[in-house]
């Protein structure tokens, strides 16, 4: 049986405290008794008892640990704990694979991508824009879909945050930005907890430092002129492109 997930989609789908916990866990050979049978994984996971513990084969946050946070269908490092012995198999986990995202962050770096580089920095965009899901669903399925809103803005500040400092890196983010505005504007993304919109606001911070560091950049914000956008993020760029022009 292969799971439909890899270590990248716990990463980015869990919260930190309980990945590091479960990463713990994993480390320290506590995950134990692993059986596959229906479409499930069962194992018992050391902690300060032994729980029994299941995870789907399909979604390692479909299970049920004995736990007191498992009694309450929450999804805990001993599941986490599981879902990583069952798509690492007992191999380690590198240092960078352990580190979650704290944000979006400048790297700094001051290169011109190659096409292949571009065309996979736009494969990439394109795969985790699709976790900022529309919701139109009953209110028991909210907290699933905020978690997947999580994840694609998880998954989509790795990918800027490597980004280089350029005109071409900030025409990127600017498109990027656009289409997460149609999405919070028409495409039906409830962004109550302010997941995406908090996202947005860090590019837009990166992005008036890639224009201090490169004043090129500030040309990508042209596209941004006249635009009325659903909280108004596109202010300090506009401002900042009207600057360098009265100059």
């Amino acid at each position: 049986m292969t799971p439909a997930y890899d270590l990248n989609k716990i990463k980015f789908a869990a919260d930190e405290a309980t990945f590091q916990r479960a990463v713990g866990l994993y480390e320290s050979s506590k995950v134990t008794e692993i059986e596959a049978l229906g479409g499930y994984y069962s194992a018992v996971v050391l902690g300060t008892q032994p729980y029994r513990v299941s995870v789907s084969a399909r979604n390692y946050k479909q299970g049920h640990c004995t736990c007191y946070l498992g009694q309450k269908d929450t999804v805990c490092k001993h599941m986490v704990a599981l879902a990583l012995h069952v798509v690492m198999d007992g191999r380690p986990i590198s240092d960078k694979d352990k580190q979650l995202t704290n944000g979006v962050k400048c790297s700094s770096l001051r290169e011109a991508l190659s096409p292949d580089e571009l065309a996979a920095v736009k494969k990439s965009i394109n795969e985790s824009i699709k976790y900022i899901k529309p919701y139109h669903g009953p209110s028991r399925t909210w907290f699933a879909n905020q978690d997947s809103l999580r994840e694609g803005c998880n998954r989509l500040s790795v990918i800027v945050s490597n980004l280089p400092v350029s005109r071409q890196a900030a025409e990127i983010l600017v498109k990027l930005l656009l289409r997460l505005d149609r999405k919070l504007q028409v495409g039906g993304v409830d962004d109550s907890n302010g997941i995406v919109g908090g996202f947005m606001n860090d590019v837009v911070a990166m992005l008036k430092d890639f224009a201090q560091m490169d004043h090129a950049c500030i040309d990508a914000f042209e596209s941004l002129c006249g635009k009325e956008t659903c909280f108004g993020w596109e202010e300090p760029l506009v401002r900042i492109f009207d600057e360098r022009d009265a100059h």
